[in-house]
């Protein structure tokens, strides 16, 4: 584990909060369980290149590579970047011992899975929880279950399976099955139960995409995620079917959903965005009655709350429901959920930068396993600025995909050129290692520990003279709106992306990362972080062995490219513990050993397409 010459900057000024929005109200709907399901694992297969190797990327002219429109979930309105405030000065505070650290899913894990029956796929999506002596890994677009020394316990099921669809792709007959992204999951101490939740989109016979969405939910019948699971299925599409609301710009759909719990209550919170269409309407709050979840009853309400205008006339973007460690819950106005929310994104109506962390939240949760309805409220808290980050640099290295649509002299069976493998059309020969996706200010994991809501952001970051992807974190008291800590973490040269929190009962806990610029590949990091004192040093407990090298870094996969990362890294409280999980590479090869058989396999450490991987690690305080 290496530690980092870390520029940290930590403000501890209460900062005066604006007057609470109107509380809104939610409407109900009963939602029926669609049947059980367990983990069914299928033999890995790598078919090296297939066709088409990348989802919508059926058009004429050729079907392993697209020029494509952007998918209806890869969703986010803010271009541009901005300057980002000084960062300086040093902190010290708690010193977490990693006492468990191992390679979790990678590209290749996804690829193969099901027999082969799979996309390529970027990014990840980093979804993890543990409890109960497990560790659960939810990924694009496939599961694995650890112990807690990191040995797999099963093999790898795919999500596709899991929610009992047809494979994602059959590469016998070439019928496509839904579109499964976005997951995320949940231990929870009180019911014992696991929650796992995707957004499935539903295609047509010719594997066209519908319009129509649902949010799958997963809950398990026992505290072990080895057994059967139930689940439920929550329409997204909000245009008046199915018992859903009539939203303007619909059929929409519920993007990047994210959960959290209290005692009574489980929560989805999404990004509704028109399917079609590039109009964003806003984030939508979804409560449950938990025990019932988690009792696998015939059915369970549902209480959906649209914020459309709820920020001081603005809708709310990427509202990120709180977990708290040690079921130690807010009892507060029967029971309260809280959330935490940013507004400098074009879909808040935002302008690129902001001074404004919003603090959401829900009361009167401990009536909704009687069916009543709790309020929803929300306040606007100032803390230090936060502004679209940089693209992240990466460490010059190997690139054998860019290295393959480059070169025109290689002999293949294709013809001569590496470009022939991908592409009946030949490209511009000019791609160049790719930066990757340093997000765009939405809130990330938030939890609910000592009284206070935990989250943290990416942002710019002027350190050096130079502007550069950076985190900055927050610890608010929801009840007065004071920031009790807040502050932000860079490291000199290098770009810090994708936080993930996770704070234990005592105010004590890590920010999880990914460390990437001139002097690291795509790295797994950590920061210590505290109630007293604020962020420490930057720590690395994954080296990344080589730069990010996938599909959708180049030109050809898509002009201008749109490098994916993340979209989100991962914290999970486990007693004195906290696991945490974040994107990195694991491997490097060249060209000639991506040829070498299986093509693009490089040894077994990865596929053709793409080369990202996870890192899973627990600390303890």
């Amino acid at each position: 584990m290496k530690r980092l010459a870390t520029l940290t900057f930590a403000l501890t000024l209460g900062i005066t909060s604006l007057v609470a929005a109107t509380p809104a109200w939610a409407a109900t709907r009963e939602i029926p369980a669609s049947g059980t399901t367990t983990f069914h694992p299928a033999p890995s297969v790598d078919g090296g290149i297939q066709d088409p190797e990348i989802r919508g990327s059926e058009p004429e002219g050729d079907a392993r590579t697209l020029t494509r429109p952007r998918q209806p979930w890869d969703r986010s309105q803010s271009q541009g970047r901005h300057q980002g405030p000084g960062v300086l000065g040093s902190v010290l505070g708690s010193h977490p011992k990693v006492d468990v650290s191992f390679n979790g899913l990678n590209f290749r894990d996804q690829r193969t899975a099901n027999g082969g029956n799979q996309f390529s796929v970027e990014p990840p999506d980093q979804g993890m929880c543990a409890g109960n002596g497990f560790v659960l890994e939810s990924l694009n677009d496939v599961l694995r279950v650890y112990d807690t020394k990191g040995n797999a316990l099963i093999g790898t099921t795919d999500l596709n399976t899991f929610y009992g669809y047809p494979p994602a792709i059959d590469r016998t007959t070439g019928v496509v099955g839904p579109e499964i992204t976005d997951p995320t999951c949940y231990y929870d101490n009180d019911t014992r139960r696991w929650f796992q939740v995707v957004l499935t989109l539903d295609v047509d016979a010719d594997g066209n995409l519908t319009g129509h969405n649902h949010l799958d939910l997963a809950v398990s019948k026992t505290a072990s995620p080895l057994g059967q699971w139930t689940i439920y299925k929550v329409d997204a599409t909000d245009d008046g079917t199915n018992g859903t609301p009539a939203h303007p710009h619909c059929p929409c759909i519920g993007d990047y959903p994210h959960i959290g719990a209290d005692l009574s209550g489980f929560y989805i919170t999404t990004n509704e965005y028109s399917f079609f269409g590039p109009e964003y309407n806003s984030a939508q709050i979804y409560a449950f009655p938990k025990r019932k979840l988690a009792q696998s009853a015939a059915s369970v309400p549902v209480q959906q709350y649209d914020t459309t205008g709820l920020v001081n006339g603005k809708p709310g973007f990427t509202i990120w429901p709180a977990q708290a460690p040690s079921s130690l819950y807010s009892l507060e106005g029967g029971g309260t959920e809280y959330f935490l929310s940013s507004n400098a994104a074009e879909e808040a109506q935002g302008t690129g930068s902001s001074t404004d962390l919003i603090v959401w939240k829900l009361s009167g949760t401990l009536g909704l396993d009687a069916g009543r309805t709790p309020v929803l409220s929300d306040r606007v808290t100032q803390v230090g600025q936060y502004s679209l980050p940089p693209k992240a640099d990466q460490k010059a290295g190997s690139v054998p995909l860019a290295d393959c649509i480059n070169d025109t002299t290689t002999v293949t069976p294709a013809g001569t050129g590496c470009w022939r493998l991908l592409s009946d059309v030949e490209p511009g020969h000019d791609e160049v290692e790719s930066v990757l996706d340093a997000n765009d200010t939405r809130m990330q994991q938030t939890v609910y520990a000592l009284g206070l809501v935990w989250g943290a952001l990416d942002t710019a970051v002027t350190v050096g003279g130079q502007t550069k992807a950076g985190v900055e974190y927050f610890a608010v008291n929801p009840r007065n709106g004071k920031v009790v800590k807040q502050g932000y973490l860079a490291v000199p040269g290098n770009n810090l992306t994708y936080p993930a929190v996770g704070v234990d009962s005592l105010g004590r806990g890590v920010i999880a990362m990914t460390l990437v610029g001139a002097d690291h590949y795509p790295s797994a990091a950590y920061a210590p972080v505290d109630v007293f004192n604020g962020a420490g040093t930057v720590q690395v407990v994954a080296e990344g062995a080589g730069p990010q090298d996938g599909f959708s870094g180049y030109k050809l996969f898509g002009d201008p490219p749109r490098p994916r990362w993340g979209d989100y890294g991962a914290a999970a409280m486990d007693g004195r513990s906290i696991w945490i999980a974040s994107e990195y590479i694991a491997q490097t090869c060249t060209l000639q050993q991506w040829l070498a058989g299986p093509i693009g396999s490089c040894g077994g450490t990865r596929a053709a397409f793409g080369n990202w991987a996870t890192r899973i690690s627990r600390l303890t305080l």
